[in-house]
């Protein structure tokens, strides 16, 4: 992980063009969460999420993570065409340019009642709040490593089972998710850029 980049009342680990790392709270500033009652399609959920904000008063801006349901694994041109219609709304909100995107998130393939199609799950926003307690938001994490090239060559073990596999890619997720809890809760030595 490299350093932290702040936002209007956050600050988030960068990380590939279609998410950050985490995002956590500035001081006098909480991320709240909202949860859909059902999953939302991907279209009608940034729809909902513009009038949910501009009926708060807050910019589109303070959009900062998001938890998504797709109903099955995707291809890896099936992901970049879907992260590149994700990340083309939150170009027109302001929030990514260049590739570098604010936005945490974890998108999920449930087995059980997946959706029919991308849906919104729920979302979180930053909002101002004097006093407010330490909040923080990372982002999912599979044993697939981040950055370039096929999901095949970075996955750690890919398509393997076995006991010591499923312990070696247990141990990648966990490691991940300890350094991002780590920023989370500002132990974890990364500064503000």
């Amino acid at each position: 992980m490299s350093g932290t980049v702040d936002r209007e009342g956050y600050r988030y680990i960068p990380g590939p063009f279609q998410y950050s790392a985490g995002v956590a709270a500035l001081p006098g500033h909480a991320i709240e969460r909202v949860r859909f009652a059902n999953p939302v399609p991907l279209g009608e959920g940034f729809h909902r999420i513009e009038t949910f904000l501009r009926d708060a008063g807050l910019p589109l801006t303070a959009f900062c993570a998001c938890e998504l349901r797709s109903p099955a694994p995707f291809t890896d041109a099936g992901f970049i065409a879907f992260n590149r219609e994700y990340v083309g709304t939150l170009e027109r909100w302001g929030l990514v340019a260049n590739d570098r995107n604010p936005v945490g998130r974890s998108n999920v393939c449930p087995e059980i009642d997946p959706p029919d199609t991308p849906s919104f799950h729920a979302f979180c926003y930053v909002t101002p709040a004097a006093n407010a307690v330490h909040s923080f938001v990372c982002a999912g994490s599979g044993e697939s490593q981040e950055g370039t090239g096929p999901y095949r060559d970075k996955t750690i073990r890919y398509g393997e089972t076995t006991p010591d596999a499923i312990e070696e890619k247990a141990r990648y997720v966990l490691g991940v998710m300890e350094k991002r809890m780590a920023f989370g809760h500002g132990r974890s030595g990364l500064h503000r850029a």
